[in-house]
């Protein structure tokens, strides 16, 4: 006999929670069900725990930079297993502590594999849930590359559990998990490449700031090599081997940057203790039998429409990374459509999220930060715009940090001095992108910014200069 509820939730992350608790809050019967331990990706798997190693490096590579500037060697070094255990003291608690504030909210639990019986029915183990409205808000996980060998990669959850950290690291993929994670493990000793298929790595963002940043990561000792695919992985011994295919983008077979023996056709091979998927992720949502419920779906995840609704079935919602939504995979983003979503079962489609002004960082060191449109954007769309860019690693604020690697790129539109896109490269680039967010979600000019009184010196302070 299937138990009933108003809403069942798939997934207990940001979209899940904020939806879940926006309708047990109004009164519904709610259920959550995820096969994972509770908390989602951010916060177990994603951005909390990487920043907790990420403020590990950041410490290790500002007392490098200071070496000789007023700071005595030796400098400060990376102990891998204290600075996990440091990170569990976090992240441990994250599971019993979001479902004891589930249950304590008057939401129900279920561990288990959610898949679709019916339109509005869910199966998980030997339990069948009916609601009114099922949310489909399940996450995302690594894409199939489809290469032999791909069982001998590790994916970014386990590289947040490695108990210690491997002497050689590959990265396949040139994006936020790629960047992230080596210039962690690269300050923490390893020797570290990134093999990209692309001849530019971090789409999305700023081409002229993403190779400062390629610079400065080929600087620290990360060998990347774009236009670069992964053919294979094979486990030879005690080691991996990757056999890779190279292009110009490269000058060369790779052998002259110790890449390994030469292979078939032009390529070569590069050994490794530990070969990590950085390759793109994709809605985890194959295995929920959405056939079943008549849940149209794409690539990009469950097809909804405006209000977050599938466009197929009327009774299913989908937020966050499981949904095709212009919403860009980010837990903010998730947070807000799942607010969204709660709000239209609770009242009928009414809202619409509004995704102006959202802000995506890599939390490289520095890190590298965006909002709005990029130039290559802006000028598909036509628009009439000026731009601003500049090397910034001779202005005070880099200085004063002994920080190489900094500049900026901002769009302003002509006619009415609206922020079009800023893109953001060095020191605290992360905290100061959130300033121009703020100006393009609520239509604030460049006068309206040069009005402001900053605290200075400071990197807020450096708004003024860069419009």
């Amino acid at each position: 006999m299937a138990r009933e509820f108003d809403l069942v939730v798939i997934g207990t992350g940001s979209a899940a929670s904020s939806a879940a608790n926006t309708c047990r809050a109004a009164g519904w019967s709610v259920a959550v069900i995820d096969s994972r331990p509770f908390g989602g990706t951010c916060a177990l798997r994603g951005c909390d725990p990487k920043k907790m190693l990420v403020a590990g490096a950041d410490l290790v590579d500002w007392s490098r930079r200071m070496q000789g500037k007023g700071v005595e060697e030796p400098p400060l070094a990376i102990d891998w297993p204290a600075l996990m255990r440091f990170k569990r003291t976090f992240t441990d608690n994250v599971p019993p502590d979001r479902e004891k504030g589930f249950r304590d909210a008057g939401i129900e639990t279920f561990h288990g594999r959610a898949r679709f019986t019916g339109e509005r029915s869910v199966q998980v183990g030997d339990e069948t849930l009916t609601g009114r409205y099922v949310l489909v808000a399940s996450g995302m996980r690594p894409a199939t590359l489809g290469i032999p060998g791909e069982e001998h990669l590790t994916n970014s959850t386990e590289f947040l559990e490695l108990e210690a950290l491997p002497r050689r690291i590959v990265f396949v993929g040139g994006g936020f998990i790629s960047f992230e994670f080596a210039h962690i493990a690269a300050r923490a000793g390893a020797e570290v490449r990134i093999l990209h298929r692309g001849e530019r790595p971090l789409g999305g963002f700023e081409a002229s700031l993403v190779d400062r940043l390629v610079e400065g990561t080929r600087r620290l000792g990360v060998d990347v090599r774009l236009g670069t695919p992964v053919h294979a992985i094979k486990r030879c011994e005690n080691e991996l081997v990757v056999r890779c295919g190279t292009s110009p983008a490269n000058g060369g077979s790779g052998e002259d940057a110790g890449a390994g023996g030469s292979d078939e056709g032009g390529g070569f091979t590069c050994e490794a203790d530990l070969v990590v998927h950085g390759a793109g992720r994709v809605p985890e949502i194959d295995d929920l039998d959405l056939e079943r419920a008549g849940v149209q779906r794409e690539r990009r995840g469950v097809s909804v429409n405006e209000y977050l609704q599938s466009v197929s079935n009327p009774g299913v919602y989908a937020a966050g990374d499981a949904a095709a939504s212009p919403g860009l995979p980010l837990t903010p983003v998730a947070g807000l459509e799942g607010e969204v979503a709660a709000t239209n079962m609770l009242k009928g489609n009414q809202r619409k999220p509004n995704y102006a002004g959202t802000a995506s960082v890599v939390f490289t060191l520095p890190p590298l930060a965006t909002v709005g449109l990029t130039e290559a954007a802006a000028c598909a769309r036509g628009l009439k715009f000026r731009t601003h860019e500049e090397d910034t690693s001779e202005w005070y604020s880099s200085l004063r940090l002994a920080a190489p690697y900094s500049g900026f790129k901002t769009l302003i539109e002509e006619e009415t001095g609206l922020i079009l896109g800023a893109h953001l490269l060095g020191p605290h680039a992360e905290e100061t992108i959130n300033l121009f967010a703020l100006a393009i979600r609520k239509g604030l000019t460049t006068a309206d910014l040069d009005d402001m009184l900053y605290s200075y010196p400071s990197h807020a302070s450096d708004v003024w200069y860069m419009l």
